[in-house]
């Protein structure tokens, strides 16, 4: 398969506290995981199982990379579909989701925030199969954190290089700027799906 990115480049300019210059920079990021993993796949196709052991071998190196440049690729994907520069209001459905999950919005926003700032990775919001709740789930990694039986709905990329150019080391108010650019409406689809 021939992973593809996607075009986000009418969010340039038009998120409120995301400079034009930031989103740039973080989709040439997303551009980088989207051409690593299609690499990657490709040498599979060709690499020798044979020679491959737990200490090193081509086969195993890529193996152990590949779940780092799809989730690269595709958590990317997922946290730019989820900005808009014209955010709506929340779906009821998602608001009750997340209240039946959390006890209120307001404590989904501030556990969202806790975990954020807990973390280099990413924040993911997601529906549980195993006990139908929302969780936030703390991810060090593009593929390290994420428990099994998960459905992603909010993908927070939580990486220096998603706020460094417009915020430096102040990732409280790039969450801030984050939050005020979420389309709800995706996330809602994201759920009822």
């Amino acid at each position: 398969m021939i992973h593809q990115q996607k075009d986000f480049t009418h969010l340039v300019g038009k998120l409120q506290g995301l400079s034009a210059t930031q989103i740039e920079a973080h989709l040439g990021l997303y551009a980088g995981y989207v051409k690593k993993l299609n690499e990657i796949e490709e040498k599979l196709t060709k690499a020798d199982r044979a020679q491959t052991n737990y200490s090193y071998g081509e086969y195993s190196e890529l193996k152990r990379r590949e779940a780092v440049a799809l989730n690269g690729a595709y958590l990317h994907q997922l946290y730019f579909e989820n900005l808009t520069a014209k955010p709506g209001k929340m779906p009821s459905a998602l608001e009750k989701a997340l209240i039946d999950s959390f006890g209120s919005v307001d404590f989904y926003f501030k556990d969202l925030k806790a975990a954020a700032s807990a973390t280099p990775g990413w924040i993911v919001t997601t529906y549980s199969k195993v006990d139908g709740k929302l969780h936030n789930y703390m991810m060090f990694e593009h593929h390290i954190g994420l428990p099994v039986h998960q459905d992603v709905i909010l993908a927070l990329d939580c990486w220096e290089h998603a706020f460094m150019i417009d915020y430096g080391t102040k990732k409280p108010d790039y969450l801030e700027a984050f939050l005020k650019n979420v389309d709800w409406k995706v996330v809602g689809e994201r759920l009822a799906a």
